[in-house]
């Protein structure tokens, strides 16, 4: 459940903040590359929550 959250928590927060950039910049959006960024972002989140950075005991 704790991926899930990750993925769909990073896709949302990197939609709305492309959204925005790109609506500033005045290009269109494409929801296909943020999608795929997302995604990229996510994986490396786990990576690092789960395999980096792990507490010593």
């Amino acid at each position: 459940m704790k991926y899930f959250a990750t993925i769909f928590w990073s896709v949302i927060i990197l939609t709305v903040v492309s959204y925005v950039l790109t609506s500033m910049g005045g290009e269109a959006f494409n929801f296909g590359s943020v999608i795929s960024i997302g995604a990229i972002f996510a994986i490396a989140a786990i990576v690092l929550g789960d395999g980096l950075l792990k507490e010593e005991e």
